[in-house]
């Protein structure tokens, strides 16, 4: 195996260094460095990434792949800041959070013609492959899919008094307070207060008006109008702004993905709603034994329905490489057979290929909730979120600067539902 240069904890300078010092190389005995960027940074999610692109050099020779992995709170910054440059990153991981954004600059390339005879396209699910062709364009192939289930402690849950997970929002309110009326020292909910913490403030949104939403638009009701509109979503806000008030720990006001799986994994706090990734980062952790936690569906809304958003994230071909032959043949060697496997189990994804949801390995433990949701569509009702629209980079930025506004007491969750409402409708309209 090639050894790699893991530039972990790396700066914005020396990021911006690495790109216009065009890394991408071709060698005059005709060997090519690819550098590839990732975005949701782990440690075992490098080593995993590192082990497979061993793999793919043994197969080509005459293929380098140098491994980038900048934290992954400033990821997605550094890497746009790489693309601006315009040299020195081949292969990238693109999200559907960003993918609007990137395409939209000209920094994706369409790897439309690369990918043509491609013999893994028939292994894809049809998910996967909705996604690799959006728009007409192959900006990116998903290498997993990502859902939300609640995960919980069930020895915290235990000990204040309950028999069984919650199943709805009031439910979780009842029993995050219980905990931490408990005396124990334990909190309730690991409260997601600082990078991306939107998020989980629209999964409650999403849920209190579920009958009306629009599943092809996730922002929409059916009527055409926002879900930040719906009187629906001020009792919502009301019931997330209470499990912050009273049953989160205040330091969780700046909680980003790390500091809530820690607190759910060293037994700060009784609930965490995450991605089913962090099934194996809780399995990987040596504070928590497998009988003191599991996973359990999203929670509902008062008229029993959650909305699952579809997301998803893969690798894509930065327009500016002169690698680009190479770098579909690396996509590709990621995304088929053994190691598209490997990388979603390990990283507890839904996977990308035919059959491969039909293992054992998805049926049982923490990933029977997920089993649960997928035979109950007409309750966990799968809607697409708008994340492919090139503002939704500037959208996140604004939704969590004024949800973090709202927790520190500087703007009302009438104010902020008002706001949010009035942006996509100026959106839309000017569509």
């Amino acid at each position: 195996m090639t050894n790699k240069k893991l530039l972990a904890g790396i700066g914005l300078g020396l990021v911006a260094t690495l790109a216009l010092s065009g890394c991408s190389a071709a060698a005059s005995d005709g060997k090519v460095t690819l550098q590839m960027v990732e975005s949701l940074t782990s440690p075992a999610r490098t080593d995993l990434l590192n082990g497979l692109i061993g793999e793919f050099e043994s197969e080509n020779p005459d293929i380098t792949v140098e491994l980038v992995s900048p934290p992954t709170d400033q990821a997605d910054q550094k890497i746009q800041q790489m693309l601006q440059s315009g040299s020195g990153v081949d292969v990238l991981e693109v999200r559907d959070l960003t993918v609007g954004s990137f395409s939209t600059n000209g920094w994706l390339s369409d790897m439309t013609d690369e990918f043509d005879g491609w013999s893994g396209w028939d292994d894809l699910t049809d998910n996967a492959k909705d996604v690799a062709t959006a728009d007409g364009k192959m900006y990116y192939v998903p290498y997993g899919f990502y859902g939300i289930s609640l995960f919980y402690r069930t020895d915290l849950i235990e000990e204040a008094g309950f028999d069984g997970a919650p199943q709805s929002w009031d439910d979780l309110v009842t029993q995050a307070t219980a905990i931490q009326e408990s005396g124990s020292n334990k909190y309730g909910y690991a409260f997601r207060g600082g990078s991306n913490a939107y998020t989980n403030a629209l999964l409650a949104i999403s849920a209190y008006v579920a009958d009306d939403i629009d599943v092809t638009n996730a922002y929409k009701l059916n009527n055409g109008d926002s879900i930040f509109s719906a009187p629906e979503a001020q009792d919502a806000m009301d019931t997330y702004l209470t499990l912050f008030e009273q049953a989160s720990p205040p330091s969780s006001v700046a909680w980003g993905y790390p500091e809530m799986v820690e607190g759910f994994t060293n037994g700060s706090t009784g609930f965490l709603l995450q991605d089913p990734e962090v099934i194996a980062a809780v399995q990987q952790s040596q504070s928590i034994t497998a009988d003191q936690w599991t996973t359990a569906p999203m929670l509902v809304g008062p008229t029993g329905k959650a909305i699952q958003p579809l997301a998803t994230a893969g690798w894509g071909t930065a327009e500016a490489s002169e690698h680009k032959a190479e770098s579909a043949k690396l996509i590709q060697f990621l995304n088929s057979g053994d190691a598209s496997i490997q990388f979603t189990q390990e990283n507890s994804l839904v996977p990308i290929l035919t059959g491969a949801a039909d293992d054992p390995f998805y049926k049982t433990g923490a990933w029977a909730s997920y089993l649960t949701m997928n035979e109950n569509p007409d309750v966990y009702i799968t809607a697409e979120q708008p994340r492919g629209v090139s503002w939704f980079t500037e959208w996140a930025g604004k939704a969590d600067t004024e949800l973090q506004q709202v927790l520190i007491g500087q703007k009302t969750s009438e104010e902020l539902l008002a706001s949010w409402d009035a942006y996509w409708t100026e959106k839309w309209a000017a569509e």
